[in-house]
């Protein structure tokens, strides 16, 4: 089954709408005030009955939009009119994002404001979405606004660059984010619906992007970019004819390849000093730790790396997750043959695990061997943490050039947002835990040992971690070379994190 209509790029219709959109007005903070915080939370969640029931029988302009694009509720035409003065009906129909069934109209896209931190104010439209249609999904669905596009966004870097990359836009959420901060965006997709969306959305948002249709970088050969950003169809998939392959999710590779090959070849489109932030999943077999399979690629890469896994899932856990995803209800005998479908392929190849994460590669700009930094976080963290990304960068580029000799001859000092916590045993006069800890960022939570402790307790940015360590060692009665060897290594990981900080 396919998705039938895409929006039309009518430059006199799309600022009739913007202008209604505007006066409405339909905008993130308005329609939650009219939805109302239980309401708006529910319909965060994808439950849309309390956001049906705060909109039943609205006469409101806003309520009506509501309605009618968030929704996907029939509304009457004189009601949509109304609400869209400038653009009529007849204009939504001409645009397509409206339908009519006889006195009244039905949207044929989502369409939704969206906004971010900085201040961006957006409306986004995309493929209905599953509350507002019968059945699964169509194969050729065009996403919305998702979790997985909020933690990219969430997690990219903002930097001014020249250039900036979208890779598999889909309706353009990225595009948008990337806008407010690079003078010239290119974005590709190999589905003409979903950039037929970006190209809709583009104009709503009077927004210049130059879309390429092609697979992945295939429509940028040759071309570098400051930052490069990709949210790809990285859903692994059972290769057999039974289970659909969606656009969105579904990069037409077995495993997790479609990863691991952006992963390595990104880089050829990376100018010095870029920066390509990308999501994933990836397996692990038995007895394999997702570091050694990751390693592999991002030291193909050549690149700087630093990655996070945010989250593990089993292969029954993971087949139920998409099974449901394109719409296919627990309990059916069509989800329940997509889950053993899934099971089958993890089985067949061994898999025991699937990772879910962020991977930030960097291009250096000086000779020098590239970091590696796997780590795991799955617990909450900044939100953004596109500030804290790019600190990392910067932080671990430096180190990356700085011997133990150098480190230890600079002076440290803590961030502000880190915290030492205690514990002890009932009457004991000396703490026998001791834990670092970051209050942004990726909220590090480190256990120090004693000389580790005494360490953080007088990095104020005055003595250099040499002259601290010296000290620290005939007070413990440790050999100085044992206590700069681990001072220098605490040090390292502190810093790249944004617990320690150059004096």
């Amino acid at each position: 089954m396919t998705a039938s209509t895409t929006p039309r790029t009518h430059p006199e219709l799309i600022a009739a709408l913007r202008a209604d959109l505007g006066e409405a007005p339909f905008a993130v903070d308005a329609v939650r005030e009219r939805l109302g915080d239980l309401a708006a939370n529910a319909l965060g969640r994808e439950q849309s009955l309390p956001a049906r029931r705060a909109v039943a029988g609205a006469s409101d302009p806003l309520g009506i939009l509501i309605g009618c694009f968030g929704l996907g509720l029939p509304t009457a035409a004189d009601d949509l009119a109304r609400a869209l003065p400038r653009t009529g009906v007849t204009g939504a129909v001409t645009l397509g994002i409206v339908e009519p069934q006889g006195a009244h109209v039905v949207a044929t896209c989502d369409l939704r404001p969206y906004g971010d931190d900085a201040g961006g104010a957006w409306w986004v439209a995309s493929d209905p979405t599953e509350h507002a249609r019968s059945g699964p999904l169509p194969v050729d669905h065009v996403l919305g606004i998702g979790g997985a596009s909020s933690t990219l966004a969430s997690w990219t870097p903002r930097p001014r660059v020249a250039r900036a990359l979208d890779v598999g836009t889909g309706c353009g959420v990225q595009a948008l984010h990337l806008s407010g901060h690079a003078d010239a965006v290119v974005a590709t997709d190999l589905s003409r619906r979903a950039l037929g969306y970006a190209a809709f959305n583009a104009a709503l948002n009077e927004q210049d992007w130059d879309l390429r249709e092609g697979s992945f970088l295939e429509p940028v050969a040759g071309e570098a970019f400051d930052l490069i950003v990709s949210n790809p169809p990285f859903v692994i998939t059972p290769r057999t004819a039974d289970v659909p392959l969606y656009e969105y999710r579904d990069g037409g590779a077995a495993g997790d390849a479609v990863v691991a090959a952006l992963t390595q070849q990104v880089g050829a489109h990376l100018a010095p000093g870029g920066i390509a932030q990308l999501l994933g999943n990836w397996e692990s077999v038995a007895g394999q730790d997702w570091r050694e399979r990751v390693g592999e690629w991002v030291a193909a890469s050549g690149l700087d790396a630093w990655v996070v896994q945010r989250d593990v899932q089993d292969p029954a856990e993971y087949a139920a997750l998409w099974s449901r995803d394109g719409g296919h209800l627990p309990g059916t005998s069509e989800h329940e043959a997509l889950v053993g479908a899934w099971l089958d392929d993890f089985e067949q190849r061994g898999v025991e695990q699937i990772g879910f994460g962020v991977i930030t590669l960097h291009r250096p700009t000086s000779r020098r061997a590239p970091f590696v930094d796997l780590v795991e976080a799955t617990g909450a963290v900044a939100s953004p943490m596109g500030p804290a990304i790019a600190a990392g960068l910067v932080a671990r580029d430096r180190l990356a050039g700085l011997d133990d000799d150098a480190l230890l001859d600079t002076a440290w000092r803590c961030a502000d947002d880190v915290t030492t916590e205690t514990h002890a045993a009932p009457g004991a006069s000396d703490p026998h835990v001791i834990v670092l800890r970051q209050g942004g960022g990726l909220a590090r939570s480190i256990r120090l040992d004693t000389l580790d402790a005494a360490l953080v307790s007088v990095c104020d940015g005055e003595l250099t971690a040499r002259q601290s360590l010296t000290a620290i060692s005939a007070l413990l009665d440790l050999p100085t070379g044992e206590a700069l060897g681990a001072g220098a290594g605490l040090v390292r990981r502190l810093a790249a994190d944004g617990l320690l900080l150059p004096g």
